[in-house]
C-alpha cells in the first residue's frame, strides 16, 4: 500500500478519533450543568482537547 495514503488515513482516523471524543467531553461535561458554569466548563473541555491533540 503506498505510505503516503497510510499516512493520511492515519492523519484522518486520528481526527476522527479526537472529534468523537471531544463531543462525548462536552456531551457528559454539560449534562446537568447551571448555565453560569457552561463557559468554565467548556473552557476546561478546550484544554483537554489542547492536551490530546499535543498542543499543550
Amino acid at each position: 500500500m503506498d505510505p503516503l495514503l497510510l499516512t493520511a488515513a492515519s492523519a484522518l482516523l486520528s481526527l476522527l478519533i479526537i472529534a468523537a471524543a471531544a463531543v462525548l467531553i462536552v456531551r457528559s461535561a454539560l449534562t446537568d450543568t447551571d448555565s453560569e458554569d457552561r463557559a468554565s466548563v467548556l473552557g476546561a473541555v478546550a484544554e483537554v482537547v489542547r492536551a490530546l491533540r499535543g498542543k499543550r
